[in-house]
């Protein structure tokens, strides 16, 4: 293989692979469809077109039979005509001679268009074959369309999904999580601090009498103190 042949190997290889990589297959069915649906009416057509042409070769097939009827017909009504006396018997026999000629032209042509009849009968099966096959094909590729655009939803889904769960950093998320908890814990710590500190006494005072025990007299102390000072019993 020379070096050109190689690189356009290679080059090939490259676009293809490219092509592989843009293709979508929703719309790689969406298009397969509409071609088979232009297929399937440009086939219509030929079949309407070959069917009328069997319609009127049949017509004409018929229009010759009954022209070779009637030449045979006029034929022998000359001959009679000339038994009878009504005709010179050598002008009757020309035009009898003339009518069969006629006769036979036309029964010549009923033959051929006959045979054209089967032609187009034949093409005709052929065609309506091929309109079946294209309507089940797509009947196929609708349904196949169908199967292929829920698939499409359910992986698009998905891989939105799996790429934010690969965007998240498990060990970030647990480091962020101990420091939110060393950070309550410092709080709830400082919290307790601060209430030890607002219940520790304030002033010597404060020490030696709740040392003693003593300080603010409870208040049936003070109501008794109250009445010996108005000497009340």
């Amino acid at each position: 293989m020379s070096i050109f042949r190689r690189i356009f190997k290679i080059g090939e290889a490259e676009a293809n692979s490219a092509i592989n990589k843009l293709e979508d297959p929703v719309k790689m069915s969406e298009q397969a469809i509409r071609d088979l649906k232009l297929n399937l009416s440009q086939a219509l057509e030929s079949l309407a077109e070959v069917k009328a042409i069997g319609i009127r070769t049949r017509r004409e097939t018929k229009t010759y039979q009954q022209q070779s009827a009637d030449y045979e017909k006029k034929a022998m009504l000359l001959l009679q005509r000339a038994q009878q006396g009504q005709l010179d018997p050598n002008e009757a026999d020309r035009l009898a001679t003339e009518a069969l000629n006629k006769k036979e032209h036309a029964a010549q042509q009923a033959a051929r268009n006959q045979a054209e009849i089967q032609k187009y009968d034949t093409m005709t099966a052929n065609l309506e074959a091929k309109v079946n096959d294209l309507r089940s094909q797509i009947s196929t590729w609708e349904n196949e369309l169908k199967t292929l655009q829920a698939r499409a939803k359910v992986s698009t889904a998905t891989k939105k999904l799996n790429k934010q769960m690969a965007g998240i950093d498990s060990s970030s998320t647990v480091a962020m999580l101990e420091r939110m908890k060393t950070k309550v814990e410092e709080e709830e710590a400082l919290a307790q601090s601060y209430g030890e500190i607002a219940a520790a006494p304030k002033s010597v005072d404060d020490e030696i009498d709740k040392a003693l025990g003593s300080g603010t007299p409870a208040g049936s102390d003070q109501l008794a103190a109250l009445k010996a000072k108005m000497n009340i019993q």
